[in-house]
């Protein structure tokens, strides 16, 4: 029975379209980044953030280690950003940061300069929950840009338009 609802789930959750970002790490346990569709606000009153990170993906340690992470919000023209830090680099090496063109944000985390969305926190804390570590971020700065978000389901990327109100 939990092979079959954990099937199901696989399934479900294939369904829920997310956003794409990139979460990155940098310090004394090296420099990390990943690819990650599981992030959320958590609170504006103090600034929060949460990122779900597998705990096999170096940057769960990591990003403990070096206290600091940032989240990168994907517009469409990054996709292959994305699949860089999935690990599915159509040329090149996987999470290799020489893929496109980081500045270093105030904490000290890689920050992707055109992202669509960026917000750099320092580690408040973390909870491991199955296979994941939720790393929860107190955002010291954020930052936005203009340009069509990421958006992921069903195991492939797409586009999202917005239309104004």
């Amino acid at each position: 029975m939990p092979q079959e609802i954990s099937a199901r789930f696989i399934a479900a959750m294939g369904r829920a379209v997310t956003g794409v970002t990139v979460v990155t790490t940098d310090g004394p346990a090296g420099r990390f980044g990943i690819t990650v569709s599981a992030f959320a606000s958590v609170s504006a009153e103090p600034p929060l953030v949460l990122v779900c990170v597998n705990r096999k993906s170096p940057v769960a340690a990591a990003a403990i280690i070096n206290r600091v992470l940032c989240v990168n919000v994907l517009a469409d023209a990054h996709r292959h950003v994305a699949d860089t830090f999935a690990g599915r680099s159509a040329a090149g090496r996987p999470y290799d940061f020489g893929v496109c063109d980081w500045d270093i944000a105030e904490t000290g985390a890689p920050i992707l300069g055109d992202s669509l969305a960026t917000f750099d926190c320092h580690l408040d804390s973390w909870h491991d929950a199955g296979t994941h570590r939720i790393l929860i971020g107190r955002v010291v700065a954020a930052g936005h840009g203009e340009a069509r978000p990421l958006a992921y389901a069903q195991r492939s990327y797409s586009s999202v338009i917005a239309i104004d109100p």
